[in-house]
């Protein structure tokens, strides 16, 4: 049974940071590229962040560049998405989600992840 699991969301100040991880289970988390996706009040789903299977390879939508860093630990199986500087457009469900790829690719499409996670709410006050 594969799960993901994503914690370290909450409430932060305009400016301030947040953590977010995400723990896999149930997959050979080394062959999977993962991404972030959120999900703002009355919008769709968008890209945030992904990262490539081995960790080499990142992207990132430009909205977020410069303040977000997308991580992962293989030995943990889990990845990060660090929140600096954040702002009230960043209040969102934050999902993690893994997609089989290649080596290097770094998958932005929703279509391109296989699993998913049941989100975890940011919310930042201004």
């Amino acid at each position: 049974q594969v799960q993901l699991v994503e914690s370290g969301g909450g409430l932060a100040q305009a400016g301030g940071s947040l953590r977010l991880s995400c723990a896999a289970s149930g997959i050979t988390f080394g062959y999977y590229a993962m991404g972030w996706f959120r999900q703002g009040p009355g919008k769709e789903r968008e890209f945030v962040a992904a990262v490539s299977r081995g960790g080499g390879n990142t992207d990132y939508v430009d909205s977020v560049k410069g303040r977000f860093t997308i991580s992962r630990d293989n030995d943990k199986n889990t990845v990060y998405l660090q929140m600096n500087s954040l702002n009230a457009d960043d209040t969102a469900v934050y999902y993690c989600a893994a997609g089989s790829s290649s080596r290097n690719y770094v998958p932005k499409r929703p279509f391109d992840y296989t699993y998913w996670g049941q989100g975890t709410q940011v919310t930042v006050s201004s």
